[in-house]
């Protein structure tokens, strides 16, 4: 799996990263709660589309993935994504609670 550099990240990739609802659900839900499944966390779409969320959220330095046994657990990078991008996941993460 990819993880990128935050400084390779655009602020383009990073909103759009963050612009679509599913994504938005998805990133609130690790924010909650770190460490969860991709299943715990996906949405309501195909297998296929979910693997694009996670791919886009991956690229644009949101997420963390990493395997444990047959298990694929996401976290946020929040740290390195606060210092790349101050306020911005703070902002989505208050936009998500409205919902």
């Amino acid at each position: 799996m990819d993880h990128p550099a935050l400084e390779d990240v655009s602020f383009s990739a990073a909103l759009e990263a963050l612009r679509d609802p599913h994504r938005l659900t998805m990133v609130a839900a690790l924010a909650r709660e770190p460490g969860q499944s991709c299943g715990a966390i996906m949405p309501p779409v195909s297998k296929a589309a979910a693997s694009r969320h996670f791919k886009i959220l991956r690229a644009a330095g949101l997420l963390r993935q990493w395997d444990s046994g047959t298990q694929r657990l996401n976290a946020l990078r929040r740290e390195e994504f606060d210092t790349r991008f101050p306020g911005l996941l703070d902002l989505a993460l208050t936009e998500a609670t409205r919902g």
